[in-house]
């Protein structure tokens, strides 16, 4: 086996935080991180074309076999969660229409995947991230480690045996 190449997303409409990692006899290595910004001034669909063509990209040169989407919790702003949807979708549309599968985690299996405890708090899951990929610090904005967190999740879950949940 050559390893799997895992694409990790942490979904946002400002912010999409992304962790590219490959995983190979239970060790990690980190192929790329970083953040799909758009800015506040941009019409929504605008936005979401970036983010669609910016995972497109991703998708192109990293070639990853598997997208891990953090799923979204309920947020309180009714009109941040309809827009953060929004990102997500495009995320999921843009490896479905790549043909990568597609999984899902909530925040509470990032965690327990990570950290080792459903109720981890942020810093414990952005210093195991730190650790576990052998990083020199702790990647930011935190939406890159969440997203590194997430490609991590996958690895560590049962799905790696590809019960695909699209497609």
């Amino acid at each position: 086996m050559n390893g799997v190449i895992i694409l990790g997303i942490d979904p946002g409409i400002a912010i999409v935080g992304y962790g590219i990692i490959k995983y190979e006899g239970n060790k990690f290595t980190v192929m790329n991180y970083g953040a799909i910004t758009t800015e506040s001034s941009m019409q929504l669909p605008e936005r979401l074309k970036v983010i669609y063509r910016a995972v497109q990209d991703l998708i192109n040169v990293y070639r990853p076999s598997v997208v891990a989407v953090e799923e979204l919790f309920f947020n309180k702003n009714v009109k941040t969660a309809l827009n953060v949807g929004q990102g997500r979708g495009v995320v999921i549309l843009a490896a479905a229409n790549a043909g990568v599968n597609i999984f899902e985690y909530t925040p509470l299996q990032v965690k327990q995947s990570v950290v080792g405890y459903g109720r981890a708090q942020k810093p414990q899951v952005q210093q195991m991230v730190k650790a576990l990929l052998s990083l020199n610090a702790v990647p930011k904005p935190d939406d890159v480690a969440d997203a590194l967190a997430v490609a991590v999740c996958h690895a560590n879950s049962s799905t790696m045996n590809y019960k695909l949940k699209y497609l």
